[in-house]
């Protein structure tokens, strides 16, 4: 077989096939048949590389899988406004339990000179009439009922909104299927939206010289969480938020993609870390530091002991860094280092976005 010949062979693809034929007997056959087997060879690479990365993740555990393929769906797809979800900053620092606190009706959570406080409330019962204690909010359910309240809010420009259908849409985008019933997801979701409906919130503020400040900052002005109806109690369709809390949500949302939000649904700490980490890298202009006291404090209070939470905050952040694995965060004995960056390493735009910025870089040079 000539050399020619062996090229042809090598051409294997259909509509590659029927270029070649389409030029056969021209005068610029030769070249063609070089330029038809050069894509081939991509083609053949880029599959190549594909079944190794498939391969790749089916050794993957089931969380570790999500997460890879968040990555490579946010580095290749544009964010765009359907991909944003939005949530207060405050709510970013400041995190909920991460487990059910039981019958403790106080929580308060320390970052850095300030502090949050969540007290337990009461709810009036539609059938009894009587008002009924709720526990304290935890979780995951309870800050993606937030994020998407927030985001609601946001998108809607209004602090009444209308929730009761977009609730069940923004269960399946997380990725929980939609399941009534006693353990059904739609209870677990209604509970923690519940308890959100009735705990009261301050924020302390303290600048460490004999100052300081207590805000509250009830979220919600009114849940007309219940109403009889034909088939027994249903939802109703609005949630209003607290004017001054939506005045200040408007002014400072922190914008989140859904994606990643949904590759960390079933971790607390995972999506309070995502949350925090976006905040800080919106105004980061020099490396920060925090030791690993301050992170215990800041993402650790229900652990039992310093060492086991060192443990547990290294798994979550290289969860976030599989998905996000541009941003430069370090560990060290000390605690954590985390670099300035462009606050979009956290909404990675798509591989052909980056380069063609790098050619207009290379260009202007």
């Amino acid at each position: 077989m000539s050399g020619l010949e062996a090229k042809i062979a090598a051409i294997r693809d259909p509509d590659l096939q029927a270029e070649l034929e389409a030029a056969r007997g021209g005068f610029l056959f030769a070249p063609i048949v070089e330029h038809l087997l050069y894509r081939q060879r991509e083609r053949d690479a880029a599959r190549a590389q594909a079944g190794e990365e498939a391969r790749a993740r089916e050794a993957m555990g089931r969380d570790r899988r999500r997460r890879d393929a968040v990555r490579e769906v946010i580095e290749n797809e544009p964010t765009g406004p359907e991909n944003l979800q939005h949530l207060h900053s405050v709510l970013a620092l400041c995190g909920l339990p991460y487990r059910d606190p039981g019958d403790a009706r106080d929580f308060v959570r320390e970052y850095g000179r300030n502090s949050l406080s969540l007290s337990a409330g009461r709810l009036k019962n539609p059938v009894t009439g009587e008002m009924e204690l709720q526990g304290l909010p935890y979780g995951p359910k309870a800050r993606l009922v937030l994020l998407h309240l927030c985001t609601e809010a946001v998108r809607q420009r209004s602090p009444t909104i209308e929730v009761a259908d977009s609730l069940s849409g923004f269960m399946k985008a997380m990725g929980f299927a939609v399941t009534g019933g006693e353990r059904g997801t739609i209870g677990a979701f209604k509970e923690q939206l519940n308890r959100l409906a009735a705990c009261s919130m301050q924020i302390g503020l303290w600048d460490g010289e004999g100052q300081a400040s207590t805000l509250n900052v009830p979220p919600f002005r009114q849940l007309e969480l219940w109403r009889r109806g034909e088939d027994g109690l249903v939802w109703q369709r609005t949630v209003s938020f607290h004017q001054d809390f939506y005045d200040s949500l408007i002014r400072h949302a922190l914008p989140v993609d859904i994606r990643a939000a949904r590759a960390f649904s079933g971790s607390a700490r995972k999506l309070d870390l995502l949350f925090w980490t976006g905040y800080r890298l919106r105004a980061l202009q020099r490396p920060l530091r925090l030791t690993w006291d301050n992170l215990h404090r800041q993402f650790g209070a229900e652990n039992a002991s310093l060492r086991s939470f060192r443990q547990a905050f290294k798994a979550d952040l290289a969860g976030l860094l599989e998905v996000f694995p541009r941003l430069r965060i370090d560990l060290d004995e000390g605690g954590m280092l985390l670099h300035p960056a462009d606050p979009g390493s956290l909404l990675v735009p798509p591989k052909a976005a980056r380069g063609a910025r790098a050619a207009t870089v290379a260009a202007r040079a």
